[in-house]
């Protein structure tokens, strides 16, 4: 088996939204979003092979039954910060309530045992940004002791359906400071189906900051692109950052993988190999709308880097499970 399908993928089936993080427990904690949309759920295990079939599993949050975090859980992400857990996520209301005004918004819950692995998680509320509008798929990173919060959002004056923005964190629940609008749909391959900048995730590595991130409709369209800045600059300030025109992570039509996306990162069990986790389908979107298609998997696979410092990605590997 060669380098690339150590693997037994997917490593996690229909969980779109992939996030795992590896503690120093020697745990890596997985979560991601849970068909039915109603629950925040996590595994762990030591290897990222048992997350599947041999690891812990608790459903640690569940929707209220009506309200803004009664519908829609998306993208849980899980972060430990300071000595506490934080989960951020998305939540929606009832479909009845939702329009183009009243959707989507951030939230972060927190816990402060030494394991997540239970209920005791407290809602610490709203991520409130600048604007009111649909908004998800948030991140939180460290640099220079600063906390900082990358987000997707629409923004009712600029076409397209979402956009990413950067802010640093007065703490864990709170933005502080400007809001960077750090990128917009522009190229053909961030608008095909939907003009979509989303799902960002983050890796500090060879004096840059990068950030890679999602485009275009979640169908076999989705792919993954790359934001990056010199870790020296004032990260808030736009000349900072450089945008690649085309995607770094595409389908594989070989491999059967499928609209490749919304991944994180982590490392393989001796800390020598960097892991991509993200989610992919076997098979293109037959009809109607994608995100009703729960056959998004969790992939993983380990990558390099080139010659100039930079991520690559190669082919989305094929599954070896079914």
């Amino acid at each position: 088996m060669n380098e690339k399908q150590q693997y037994e993928n997917p490593i996690v089936f229909e969980r779109a939204d992939p996030w795992v993080y590896r503690h120093t427990d020697g745990y890596y904690y997985f979560t991601g979003s849970v068909p039915g949309y109603q629950s925040i759920e996590i595994r762990r295990a030591k290897k990222l092979n048992d997350l599947e079939s041999n690891s812990e599993v608790m459903t640690v949050w569940h929707a209220h039954t009506d309200g803004l975090m009664s519908q829609l859980i998306w993208a849980p992400e899980l972060h430990f910060i300071e000595g506490k857990w934080y989960i951020y996520f998305a939540a929606s209301n009832h479909g009845e309530e939702r329009d183009e005004k009243n959707h989507h918004r951030m939230f972060v819950i927190e816990n402060s045992n030494e394991s997540p692995m239970n209920t005791e998680w407290i809602e610490k509320g709203q991520i409130i940004t600048q604007f009111e509008s649909f908004s998800l798929d948030a991140t939180v990173f460290e640099h220079k002791n600063e906390l900082y919060y990358v987000w997707a959002q629409l923004d009712p004056r600029i076409p397209g359906n979402s956009n990413l923005y950067l802010s640093k964190m007065e703490n864990p629940w709170t933005l502080t400071g400007k809001q960077l609008l750090l990128s917009v749909p522009e190229y053909e391959w961030e608008k095909i189906g939907f003009s979509v900048n989303e799902a960002p995730a983050v890796l500090i590595r060879n004096g840059k900051i990068f950030i890679t991130y999602s485009g275009s409709a979640t169908d076999e369209n989705y792919a993954i692109g790359l934001l990056w800045a010199d870790e020296t600059s004032d990260l808030l300030d736009g000349y900072s950052w450089n945008k690649l025109d085309k995607p770094i992570f595409v389908s594989s039509e070989k491999n059967k993988q499928y609209g490749p996306g919304h991944n994180s990162f982590t490392k393989n069990e001796d800390g020598t190999k960097d892991v991509i986790v993200f989610h992919a389908r076997p098979e293109k979107n037959k009809e109607g709308d994608p995100l009703n298609n729960p056959n998004r998997h969790a992939i993983a696979q380990e990558f390099t880097w080139t010659k100039d410092g930079f991520p690559f990605l190669g082919e989305p590997v094929a599954n070896t499970r079914v």
